[in-house]
C-alpha cells in the first residue's frame, strides 16, 4: 500500500501546481535544506562572476597583445628577426608576447612567428619548440606550421620526423593550393630516407589527385626517375 501511495503523490505533483508549491515549502522549511540550497546558489553566483571577470580580463589582454603583435609582425616582414623575436625596447617581440599574454590568440600566433623566425635564423630546435606550441583550426596556418616543423627536421637530417610532419601537413584539411606542395616535400623526405616506393606513391598522388597543380610536371618527372631507380 505504501508503494501505491507514493505513486499517487507523484501524479498529484505533476497535475496540481499547488502540490508543487507545498512540496517546495516543505523542502525549504528544513534548515539543513536551506543551507544547502543557498550554499549551492552562492557557489554558482561566484562561478558566474568569476567567468565574467575572466572573460573581461582575457578580452583586455587580447586587445593589448594584438597591438604589440602588430609591430612584431612588421619587423618579421622586414626580416628584422632579432627585433621581431625580442622587441625594440618600446614594443614587445614575439617571445615577450608569449610570456606576458599567455592564453591569448596573439600569444598563440606569436609562437608560430617565433618558430618561423628561428627557422630563418638556422636555430632548428628553437623553431620546432615554438611551432609545436602553436595550434589553430585554420587550414593555412596549421598546415603551414606542420610543414615548417618538417623543414626544421629536414635541416637536421632527421628524415623520419620530417616525414611525420609533412604527412600531417598534407593530411590537414586537404586543398588544391597547398596540399601538393606538402606532398612534394614529403616525397623528397621519403627519398632521402631511402623509401623510394613511398616517394613514388606520393608523387603519384599529386599526379592523380591534383592534376591542375603547378607541381604536376615535376611530380611526373620525379616519379618516372624514381621508378627507373627502383627497377
Amino acid at each position: 500500500m505504501a508503494k501505491g501511495k507514493n505513486k499517487d503523490e507523484g501524479v498529484e505533483i505533476l497535475e496540481d501546481p499547488n502540490a508543487i508549491v507545498e512540496k517546495a515549502n516543505e523542502f525549504f522549511s528544513s534548515k539543513r535544506n536551506k543551507v544547502m540550497v543557498f550554499g549551492i546558489g552562492g557557489i554558482l553566483a561566484l562561478a558566474i562572476v568569476g567567468f565574467a571577470a575572466y572573460n573581461y580580463y582575457i578580452t583586455n589582454q587580447n586587445r593589448t597583445a594584438q597591438e604589440e603583435l602588430f609591430q612584431a609582425q612588421f619587423y618579421f616582414d622586414a626580416d628584422s628577426l632579432g627585433l621581431a623575436l625580442n622587441g625594440d625596447g618600446n614594443s614587445y617581440g614575439f617571445l615577450e608576447i608569449m610570456d606576458e599574454f599567455p592564453g591569448t590568440k596573439a600569444a598563440n600566433l606569436s609562437s608560430f612567428y617565433a618558430g618561423a623566425s628561428y627557422l630563418k635564423l638556422g636555430d632548428f630546435e628553437g623553431a620546432i619548440r615554438n611551432l609545436k606550441k602553436f595550434s589553430s583550426d585554420d587550414y593555412l596556418l596549421q598546415g603551414r606550421a606542420y610543414s615548417l616543423i618538417g623543414d626544421a627536421y629536414m635541416e637536421m637530417d632527421d628524415f623520419t620526423n620530417a616525414i611525420d610532419f609533412y604527412n600531417q601537413a598534407a593530411d590537414y584539411k586537404e586543398n588544391e593550393s597547398f596540399t601538393p606542395i606538402y606532398l612534394k616535400k614529403l616525397a623528397i623526405a621519403q627519398e632521402q630516407n631511402a623509401n623510394l616506393t613511398g616517394a613514388v606513391a606520393t608523387y603519384d598522388k599529386i599526379v592523380k589527385e591534383y592534376p591542375a597543380s603547378p607541381q604536376i610536371h615535376d611530380a611526373k618527372k620525379q616519379k618516372a626517375r624514381l621508378e627507373a631507380l627502383a627497377q
